[in-house]
């Protein structure tokens, strides 16, 4: 059986650290091309981070269903190398909040064949880094 392949591009940022937060996520591969981009609330942006990367794996798993899921190969690629080297077990994780988001994507991972994380230059993830300042600044509107 062929493997499904699949790039995704996640970003995560906060306007202030804590502050407004959101996520971007840009889906490619073995299916039409899908952009999200969601606002999260007042949190710091390592969470927002984390958020991007579990909520693409999540909506990848909806979108190809479980059995689809399990023979697919998928890499990640986020700017934010704290992210990529904590979840290549580079960095240790100290903060709680952090860890639990860590041992979500963990248990996430487990529903794919293969999931690589890769640390991309910012200038290269600028669909998701579009998506999380759309969010924001379409959340900011509602407020005047």
């Amino acid at each position: 059986m062929a493997k499904h392949k699949y790039l995704i591009h996640t970003d995560g940022g906060a306007r202030g650290n804590p502050g407004p937060s959101a996520l971007g996520v840009v889906i490619e591969g073995d299916i039409e091309r899908k952009e999200y981009g969601e606002y999260l609330g007042e949190q710091t942006n390592n969470f927002a981070e984390y958020s991007a990367v579990i909520f693409a794996l999540k909506k990848l798993k909806s979108l190809i269903g479980g059995e689809k899921s399990k023979n697919s190969v998928i890499e990640i690629h986020a700017d934010s190398e704290l992210l990529v080297k904590q979840l290549n077990g580079e960095y240790k994780i100290k903060e709680e909040g952090i860890q639990k988001l860590f041992l979500e994507v963990w248990n996430l991972k487990l529903d794919f064949g293969e999931v690589a994380f890769r640390h991309i230059p910012r200038e290269e993830n600028h669909g998701a880094d579009a998506l999380v300042n759309g969010a924001l600044d379409r959340e900011a509107s509602k407020l005047f």
